[in-house]
């Protein structure tokens, strides 16, 4: 896992994997940005702001070229970018499904990451999914006790076309996902069914 900058802060792994991956770098502190190491998985990742897989011979260094690492993006609860999860693997003999399987893992596990932090950050709140094409769990949004938004993921963010600045105005909830009110007894119908 590392920060924004790419800067390693923890690592997991086999005891026995412990001296390639400290030699290559896959060690906590180190920095993996583009810009330091060239083409690889967690640099790739914080540039483009999206999942990524490097294989082999596609990183850059010379050095990286025995390794096949696949990296997702972590959000913050405003939606930026907090940081990277990677799963890098020294073997000879990883193949497309293998990786494939391993890269869905990491997207998985930084999403649950990201979610926790929203939930973190909102913990008095209550949360609200909010419907959009990908159908992705994702999208949350943080009401308050008068349902209002007052935090939304990167999801909602995309789905919703808000912000940062039209989150701080003041949105009902009702307004965002642009729900319409029943007349009367309706009203009390729709609230009874709720309950």
């Amino acid at each position: 896992m590392t920060d924004r900058h790419g800067i390693a802060l923890e690592r997991r792994g086999a005891a026995g994997d412990d001296k390639d991956f400290h030699t290559v770098g896959l060690w906590t502190g180190t920095v993996w940005t583009e810009a330091s190491v060239g083409t690889n998985g967690i640099g790739t990742a914080l540039a483009d702001e999206r999942a990524v897989s490097i294989i082999r011979d596609q990183h850059f260094l010379s050095a990286n070229i025995n390794l096949s690492c696949t990296t997702a993006p972590i959000r913050d609860h405003r939606g930026e970018l907090a940081g990277a999860l990677d799963i890098s693997t020294c073997r000879d003999d990883i193949n497309e499904l293998t990786l494939s399987m391993l890269s869905h893992a990491v997207r998985e596990a930084a999403l649950r990451i990201e979610l926790n932090l929203f939930r973190g950050a909102f913990s008095a709140a209550r949360f609200v999914m909010v419907p959009n094409e990908n159908n992705s769990t994702s999208a949350l949004i943080a009401v308050d006790r008068n349902d209002m938004v007052i935090g939304a993921t990167r999801a909602a963010r995309l789905a919703l076309k808000i912000d940062d600045r039209r989150i701080a105005d003041g949105i009902p909830a009702v307004d965002l996902l642009q729900e319409t009110r029943g007349e009367g007894a309706e009203d009390l119908i729709d609230a009874e069914r709720s309950a």
